[in-house]
């Protein structure tokens, strides 16, 4: 029997939506759903762990699921996939941060949307192709229903596009594409690739982080007042892109304490970006260039 802890396979980030011939086999595209990722593990006597990515287990706080899984399911069966909530037609996070009693006295849903698996009674499927484990995971599921759920998925391009664009509105947070010749691996692989929701969106520039002449990355302020740090790391075309207007502009001496962010130097003069920012739970930046100089209002 697989027990817990096992960490979890993870998806890297990636621009676009990888095409079907991309890789031998081709690829599963399923929503990125927008809750606590959770590797359900049914045990001996019915017991239920879901356990979190930190490997804590989240089985107190959603009695219900663990409930359900355990009724419904054998001992031996190893799930990976996403706890969500929904309020009022769309994928809420915030209500997984509440408690279990203040979700049933909201009538808050919550449900268990499987997208693999792990373990069947007696049998570690994780060498399997995922294309095996998925068909296995439909069999193990039949008979079940709502609040367990199998995750939609397609094999056509053109659907999960649809799907990326469309689903926005419902607390989607964007398409995973999976390669169905990949074993189940813990930790983060390209194998599966995950495409968030963004927006192009011209900030201010506020202060670098590293030497002035070769920032490593930016102190940026959204048009609505919030401060993000970009990422990932400059490259040097990047960093030489910035480095002279920020200087004309004026870059302070010495680094100064960001409250969040740490040591950053300041830059005092009015120089505009062009960012990428990818919408979730923490909202990232990715620097794209740097745009004409101009005066930008405080918020």
């Amino acid at each position: 029997m697989l027990r817990p802890p096992v960490d979890v396979m993870r998806p890297r980030a990636a621009d676009a939506l990888p095409r079907q011939d991309g890789v031998p086999g081709g690829y599963q595209y399923s929503l990125k759903l927008d809750g606590f990722r959770a590797l359900a593990f049914v045990l001996e006597g019915g017991q239920v762990v879901l356990q979190s990515r930190a490997r804590r287990d989240l089985s107190p706080e959603f009695p219900d699921i663990a409930g359900y899984l355990g009724e419904r399911l054998p001992p031996g069966i190893v799930l990976d996939g996403e706890l969500c909530a929904y309020r009022e037609g769309r994928i809420s996070f915030t209500d997984l941060l509440r408690t279990h009693r203040d979700r049933a006295r909201a009538g808050v849903p919550v449900s268990y949307i499987a997208f693999d698996l792990l373990a069947l009674p007696g049998h570690d499927l994780r060498a399997l192709p995922l294309r095996e484990r998925w068909e296995l995971l439909g069999t193990a599921l039949a008979g079940t229903g709502p609040p367990l759920q199998r995750v939609l998925a397609t094999e056509d391009e053109d659907t999960a596009r649809e799907w990326f664009d469309a689903l926005r509105e419902a607390g989607v947070e964007g398409v995973v594409a999976k390669a169905w010749s990949s074993a189940y691996r813990s930790g983060g692989t390209w194998a599966w690739r995950k495409v968030r929701h963004s927006d192009t969106v011209d900030a201010r520039l506020v202060g670098l982080f590293g030497p002035p002449a070769r920032p490593h990355a930016l102190l940026v302020r959204l048009p609505d007042g919030r401060e993000l740090r970009t990422a990932p790391r400059l490259t040097g075309r990047q960093a030489h892109e910035v480095a002279a207007p920020a200087a004309a502009a004026g870059v302070a001496a010495e680094p100064v304490e960001h409250p969040e962010h740490g040591p950053v130097r300041p830059v005092t003069g009015p120089v505009t970006v062009e960012l990428l920012v990818i919408t979730g739970r923490q909202d990232t930046a990715r620097f794209v260039r740097v745009r004409e100089t101009e005066p930008w209002p405080e918020p």
